[in-house]
């Protein structure tokens, strides 16, 4: 009896410790994720428990309490970084962390041309797999988070910054827009956004129509310089990528004389002031333009097709430019780097 009861004393414990080691080799080694190839993203500022509670519900490990010990036990917790890493069919929860904590991140680098805007950007982030295109838009558009960014406007648009960025695929929208607001933050920290009695945020929506007005950065200051000689006379801009702005999410690639006299808050045919607000994403070439513009008499310019403009004190001159370069085919012929149709050439009438 004594001997019975010395064997149970002594065996019970080592049974429950066999199972518990059973166990734990079970959920380690044994267990396998059954899904397909699948790429996980540990975001930004992510804290362990936020790491160890998304793997669990995707079904990734078997064990939550087990990935947490382990890792404990490793000394890891604070050591998983952000990225996108892929985990592969028939990985245990040990690959899984290995692959966590050892395997690169899969990288997308993501340029933003000067002057692209909003829908566009969100456009190449979905291409990409980066990110969903309506949760970006959705985001832009989100007044309380534009706010929150400092932002004075209705939208975001005008402070994505155009640059290359190293983001993950599937990341979140509001970690890449972030992103990039903090980036023209950045970049326009030593700028002094003060021109004669226009706010900081017109001189950015200013700096988005030059942007969309030409290619050649040494024309900035002077396309800048007739939109600010324009101003102050009280003459509308007269700008065809404005009121395309404003009916972008329809634009089919094509302008008319009826879009251009269809008011809304960014047709600057009918406006007698600047758009609603920014029109793309300037760089820093346009930002300094509309702060340092050529200074001359000029107030209309027009396209002679090779990404330059020819530039007009009166009406006069600027309408014998049009037909030489806009009316007479010979001038736009295998030139145009626009591809439009006279009626269409960004004309600032």
């Amino acid at each position: 009896m004594k001997k019975n009861l010395i064997m149970f004393l002594v065996g019970a414990p080592l049974f429950a410790i066999i199972l518990v080691a059973i166990k734990i080799y079970y959920s380690a080694v044994i267990w396998r994720y059954q899904g397909p190839d699948i790429f996980f993203t540990v975001n930004p500022a992510e804290n362990f428990s936020s790491i160890n509670s998304r793997l669990s519900k995707e079904g990734i490990i078997n064990s939550a309490r087990l990935f947490h010990r382990y890792s404990q036990y490793k000394k890891v917790m604070t050591k998983f970084k952000s990225g996108t890493y892929k985990i592969k069919h028939n990985s245990n929860l040990l690959e899984v962390f290995n692959t966590l904590l050892n395997d690169k991140s899969f990288s997308t680098y993501f340029t933003v041309p000067e002057g692209k805007n909003m829908y566009e950007i969100a456009r190449m982030l979905e291409a990409n797999s980066i990110a969903k295109y309506d949760e970006v838009i959705a985001l832009c558009k989100d007044r309380e988070f534009v706010s929150h960014l400092g932002i004075k406007g209705d939208t975001i648009e005008g402070y994505l910054y155009p640059e290359t960025y190293d983001f993950s695929a599937n990341s979140k929208a509001d970690y890449i827009l972030k992103t990039m607001v903090k980036e023209f933050k950045k970049k326009t920290a030593n700028i002094n956004f003060t021109f004669g009695n226009l706010s900081k945020e017109e001189i950015v929506t200013l700096a988005s129509m030059v942007e969309k007005e030409t290619g050649d950065k040494s024309e900035r200051p002077m396309i800048a310089g007739v939109f600010h000689n324009r101003l102050a006379i009280n003459m509308r801009l007269q700008s065809d990528p404005t009121t395309i702005y404003g009916m972008f999410e329809t634009y089919n690639g094509n302008i008319t004389r009826k879009d251009l006299l269809t008011p809304s808050d960014y047709n600057t045919y009918t406006l007698k002031a600047l758009p609603k607000g920014p029109i793309a994403n300037p760089g820093l070439a346009s930002i300094n333009a509309v702060i340092n513009p050529a200074k001359h008499n000029f107030l209309y310019f027009v396209s002679q097709n090779d990404g330059r403009h020819i530039f007009s004190e009166n009406y006069g001159d600027h309408q014998a430019a049009v037909n030489k370069w806009q009316k007479d085919a010979r001038n736009r012929e295998g030139k145009s780097w626009r591809n439009k149709s006279p009626d269409e050439a960004n004309l600032v009438e």
